[in-house]
């Protein structure tokens, strides 16, 4: 059986690259690299030189990167490390309703504890309204965390014009790039931000690394605390082998850039207009134009898509039914809650993200086996038997 993975938006393979390096690492250096011996310095060079990497990936100096342990501390950090180092400004603070729930759930722990959060609403494909963060501004606002791009329906927000409101207010802006850093151009002072969360295994790097781009000037409290490690701002002895294949992915995400937006785009195109022309009653969610250039995100009509991820499992694709981080909760999505999709939407849509592997004849076998699982489906669907679809 032919085996596709279109769940890139998830997690990517290590690329051989990046797994030839850290095999090099492991083998020759182990050596702690807050160790002022020669083997803790040997550590520390090819830490820095991937600090190095990570940072030209999205346009920043190296001494402004943190490294993390994954896209979910870079946003924590942030956010907490924001609201308790400028309590005495204020309390209140701006998102959106389709950010991550590294985002969402921690912004409601500070809710919980004191602070004051907007939510704010976008609209029908998932965008947030810049003249809408600009009404939420408040004397006490502290910091706006908006995502550069959504993990579900792949839309882009604007964020330039967003940072140059947080930027005339002197609010603390911050984007998640989880998804976007090494799939699109993402330049931090392009983007106006001040603050930038990163993961490594979103670019074909490890699992358990990530980092935190924080602009120099903006003063953040550490969430943990020991040892004092990157610059005191994350405690613990640093994920050297990880942050070694965090730097290499970094390089190989900018180097390939052009070329696989270019080639991913293609196929994504190909793979919707397939859907649109092979199924009847499909929704395309997310913003027509200004999404990921590798994602698809659809709602099938009178399909459960849990069932419809089952059976495409069963012919070999692998795809998602949202966010890999709550596509074992039962709880319906909320970003296509968000975008006011009824409910016999929201519980029928798949997420498909392609990557360097896919090719054109993956994107024919998926429209070649998608439309008989639909059509199976739709034959044991009450709601559609009532409608005789």
């Amino acid at each position: 059986m032919r085996k596709v993975y279109l769940d890139h938006a998830a997690t990517t393979p290590l690329h051989p690259e990046v797994s030839s390096l850290m095999c090099e690492f492991m083998a020759e250096t182990f050596g702690n690299p807050s160790s002022l011996h020669s083997f803790g310095r040997e550590a520390r060079k090819w830490m820095e030189e991937a600090r190095q990497k990570v940072a030209e990936l999205i346009g920043a100096a190296s001494e402004e990167i943190i490294f993390t342990s994954g896209g979910t501390e870079a946003d924590n950090l942030t956010i907490l490390g924001v609201a308790w180092s400028r309590q005495e400004k204020g309390n209140h603070l701006i998102t959106s309703a389709i950010e991550h729930h590294a985002v969402l759930d921690t912004c409601e722990f500070l809710a919980r504890n004191g602070f004051e959060v907007t939510v704010l609403p976008v609209d029908g494909y998932g965008v947030v309204d810049p003249d809408a963060v600009r009404r939420a501004i408040r004397k006490n606002t502290i910091l706006i965390s908006i995502m550069h791009a959504n993990n579900e329906i792949g839309t882009i927000e604007p964020i330039e014009e967003i940072g140059r409101i947080a930027r005339e207010h002197g609010v603390v802006f911050h984007t998640d790039a989880v998804q976007t850093a090494g799939k699109i151009p993402v330049n931090v002072v392009d983007l106006g931000v001040d603050l930038l969360s990163l993961s490594a295994h979103k670019i074909y790097g490890p699992k358990g690394v990530g980092a935190l781009y924080i602009r120099k000037g903006i003063r953040i409290k550490p969430v943990l605390h020991g040892g004092g490690q990157e610059r005191k701002l994350r405690s613990g002895t640093e994920n050297t082998i990880g942050i070694v294949g965090f730097g290499k992915a970094a390089e190989i995400a900018a180097r390939d850039l052009e070329q696989e937006i270019s080639r991913t785009r293609a196929l994504r195109d190909r793979l919707i207009q397939g859907v649109f022309e092979k199924i009847p009653e499909v929704r395309l969610n997310g913003h027509p134009e200004q999404r990921l250039p590798h994602n698809a995100n659809f709602s099938f009509s009178y399909v459960e898509g849990e069932s419809l991820i089952l059976g495409l499992d069963l012919q070999g694709i692998a795809a998602s039914s949202g966010s890999a981080c709550s596509s074992r909760s039962l709880q319906p999505s909320h970003v296509l809650k968000a975008l006011g999709l009824p409910p016999e939407l929201v519980h029928g849509s798949v997420r498909m993200t392609l990557g360097r592997a896919n090719t054109g004849e993956d994107i024919d076998y998926v429209l070649e086996v998608l439309p008989g699982i639909v059509e199976r489906l739709r034959r044991f669907s009450p709601l559609a038997r009532q409608l005789q679809v």
